[in-house]
Order: structure tokens, then sequence, then C-alpha cells
């Protein structure tokens, strides 16, 4: 075996333009099947990461202008949404499993020592913590108790915590928002370098103090449970704008009035668009390792061409065509497996450099502001899965040549290339 690799070296040290030649189209090969998979996930991942942790089984209804007259109203109208919809949603439509709601309010001024900034307020129900993936880095949300209680207590994000607080613990203090003191009871996890700062308090708090207890609501977010089938899915949506178009009078046809965002198809419409990156990823990838296979075949013929009188000699003195073959095939499988390698280990290494410097960048962390490029990587199985194709094409390449050179009768192949 010894002397086998050690023919294998002088041949490599003796064609080392070929070598590299052949080197490089199976590196060149893997390497960039590595980079086209990993761009593929880094771009699955970071449209993923905007979805975190918010349930993908939720539909937002938001309040909006009528397009159509119905009965003696004009259209443009404006619909608005009320608490009492929740109730009327709760009570009628046994598909809903949660159902909460919000309130957004225009800019305050928040102050707190001599520090201070302006920030968009939301009233909030407990629930929306969970359907829209809200995480703390410090404290807790807001409960049922403060609901209840019409407690003033806030959950502020990053911006405020650093501005304001400076390092020290926020938990316990007290900010005035508007004109009223809160008590800071948790920390939004976030990016602590966005342009606008925003806070979260009790929904009955915030209609209380800035609506004068008007129950109207920005929104209404409910996740649902047994609509497995786009047609259930869209028979419930049906359902549901009829009887708010009875609560609130307008068309039960005039989609405008009251607008579905449906997060499951979103997700799933997401989802067909990875699929159809992933096969255009693979097609491309795939002809980039046939581009490499060809490349070692035609290496391999000219190695064989170059070489057939030598076999010559070496039957002459006595080898087996067999000997010839093993020659030829491992020679042809080192050199493959060797820079195929070489290309593996480069490719994961340029989408590692590139997932640390994503990971480092503003906007790159869990939490931070929505991104569409995120961890870059792969499954190594698949690159060795690939490599191991491209040997196993390396050798099934170098065979057909090595037979036909061993089949050769002694004198033809000492008179070959004369």
């Amino acid at each position: 075996m010894r002397e086998l690799f050690l023919e294998i070296w002088t041949s490599v040290r003796r064609n080392k333009l070929r070598t590299a030649l052949t080197g490089f189209s199976v590196a060149w090969g893997i390497f960039m099947l590595v980079i086209l998979l990993g761009s593929g996930n880094g771009l699955k991942n970071g449209v993923e990461s905007n979805f975190g942790d918010y349930a993908t089984n939720s539909l937002d209804l938001f309040s909006n202008y009528t397009s159509k007259p119905y009965a003696g109203y004009e259209k443009n109208r404006r619909i608005r949404l009320y608490e009492n919809d929740i109730k009327i949603l709760e009570r009628e439509f046994p598909e809903i499993d949660e159902v909460a709601a919000q309130a957004w309010y225009s800019s305050k001024k928040a102050i707190y020592g001599n520090d201070f900034t302006a920030v968009w307020v939301c009233g909030i129900m407990p629930a929306l913590a969970q359907m829209e993936g809200i995480k703390l880095s410090a404290g807790r949300f807001i409960n049922d108790t403060d609901l209840h209680d019409y407690r003033k207590v806030i959950v502020i994000d990053e911006m405020m915590n650093r501005l304001f607080f400076k390092g020290e613990s926020p938990l316990g203090k007290q900010v005035k928002v508007g004109t009223s003191i809160f008590t800071v009871i948790g920390v939004q996890k976030g990016d602590a370098e966005r342009n606008s700062s925003s806070c979260y308090i009790p929904l009955t708090t915030a209609q209380l103090l800035y609506k004068q207890n008007n129950p109207e609501v920005s929104n209404i977010t409910l996740t649902v449970n047994g609509l497995n089938t786009d047609a259930a899915l869209a028979d419930f949506e049906n359902r549901l704008r009829r009887r708010l178009a009875v609560e609130h009078q307008f068309d039960p046809e005039d989609e405008s009035a009251i607008w579905i965002d449906n997060t499951m198809e979103r997700y799933k419409a997401f989802q067909m668009v990875f699929w159809g990156i992933n096969l255009f990823v693979w097609i491309i990838g795939l002809g980039t390792l046939l581009a490499g296979v060809v490349g070692v075949s035609n290496i391999m013929l000219v190695t064989v061409s170059e070489r057939t009188a030598e076999f010559g000699i070496r039957k002459a003195l006595g080898a087996k065509p067999a000997s010839i073959i093993r020659l030829i095939l491992t020679e042809s499988v080192c050199i493959t497996a060797a820079f195929g390698y070489i290309g593996m280990v480069l490719g994961i290494a340029v989408m590692e450099i590139v997932n640390l410097f994503l990971s480092q960048a503003p906007g790159g962390h869990e939490g931070a502001d929505p991104t569409i490029f995120l961890n870059p990587t792969l499954d190594l199985r698949v690159v060795v899965s690939a490599t191991i194709v491209l040997v196993t094409a390396g050798l099934i390449a170098g065979y057909i040549p090595a037979y036909r050179a061993a089949q050769l009768k002694t004198i033809d192949a000492l008179r070959y290339n004369k």
C-alpha cells in the first residue's frame, strides 16, 4: 500500500498543473454547493426569525374604512373595533382558542430624573405576550390583576432602559409618561439602538387615561385550533366577517371594512417560497457538482492516455490488469477526496465567518429588529454526503478509462502515442 501511495505522489508531482486543475474543479464544486446551501438556509432562518415565537395559528383583525354603501350608510365609513367584539368572538366561535386586543396611542413624553424621551404607548391585554412572542429581559409582563385593577404599571423597552437607568435595575422605579406616573415591572427584550421607543401598559388603564374609558381597540388578535385546511380557514374568515358585519352594520362582502391578517397563510406562503429556493439552490449546486465530475472525467481520460505506454511497460514486467486499475482508481479517489475536503472546509469557514459577522452586527442578535438573513450555516451531513457523491463520481470517472487501458495488449500499449 505504501508503494501505491508513493507512485500516486510521484505522478501528482510530475503533473502539477493537471492535478491542480482537477483539484480546483472538485474543490470549487463543493465550495459553491456549501455557499449556496448556506445562503439558502440564512435566508430561511432570517425570515423565520421574524416570526419568532409569534403564534403561527393566529389572525389579526384591524378596523378600516368601508368600500361599499350599505343599509343607508355611504362608503368610506370608519369601522371601529371594541372590547365587546372580543366577547362576541369568545362566545360564538368555538374554533377560537384565545383572543386579546391592544390599542396604540399617540407619542407621549416619558421622563425619569433629568432624562426624557418620546415613547409610543400601547395598551395591551396579557394574552398578547404569548401570541406575539413578546420576550422580557427583566421583570414580568402585564397580568390579569393589572388589567382588572387599572394599575399604573409599565413594561419599557431596552431603549428606555438604557437611557433612563444606565445599567441599574429599573424594576420598581417610577417613570412619568404624559401626565401619569407608572411603576416599571418589566423590560422588553429587543434592540436598544432603535430610532423610536415604545412601552406597554394595561389596556384598561390606557383607555381610562387617554380615551376617557372609551372601549375602542386598535386591533384584535386571536388564535384558532382545528382549522387544518385552506377551505376550513376560508370558511372561518367568512363567518367571522359576516358576524362583525351584523354588529357594525357593513356589507358582509366588504373585505375592506375589517382587514384580516392571517399569519398562517403568510407562514405557508413563506414555506412555499423556501421550498422553491431550496429546489433552485440544489439544481444550481448539483449542476456545479456535475461540472466538477466532468472535469475529473476529462482529466482522468488525459491521464490514462498519457500513461498508456507506462502501463504497457508495467504489463511487460508482469503487472496484472487489476493492479493498473487499482492504481488509477486510487489516484482518482485521493485527488477527489483531498480537494473535495478542501472545498468543504473553505465553504464552511466562509459561512461561519459570515455568521459571526452577522451575530456581531446591529440587529443580528435574538430579539433585535427584523432581518432577512440569519445564521447561514447548514447541516454538515449534507456537505459530507455531497463530497462522498463527488468522490464516487470520480471513482466511476476513473474506472472507465482505467479498464480500457488495462485491457490493451502489451504490444499495443507500448506502441501507444508513438
